[in-house]
């Protein structure tokens, strides 16, 4: 049974353009190896992704890394499967 919250949003309704620049920010464990995975996955959804274009961002008390990356939206299924992939990763806590 389809939901209204899976429903496939008709292109005229969607509020972001496609193509389009698309930031995503990636929470983790500030730990080694944090930013490639992230990087990593950017690229299977973006071949031509950037990596000079992350931003990283501790916290407060370095536990915690934020990452931003911005990715070239292609279409709604990418960006859902983006999202995913990226909160379905063992290193990551929280995508926004």
């Amino acid at each position: 049974m389809t939901s209204a919250f899976n429903a496939p949003i008709p292109p005229e309704q969607s509020l972001i353009e496609y193509p389009s620049q698309f930031p995503i920010k990636v929470m983790g464990a500030h730990v080694e190896g944090f930013a490639e995975a992230i990087v990593s996955i950017a690229r299977q959804f973006d071949p031509s992704f950037d990596a000079s274009t992350v931003e990283h961002r501790p916290s407060k008390g370095g536990n915690y890394l934020g990452v931003t990356i911005t990715v070239t939206a292609t279409s709604r299924e990418q960006l859902d499967e983006l999202y995913r992939t990226l909160t379905t990763h063992p290193m990551v806590k929280v995508v926004f």
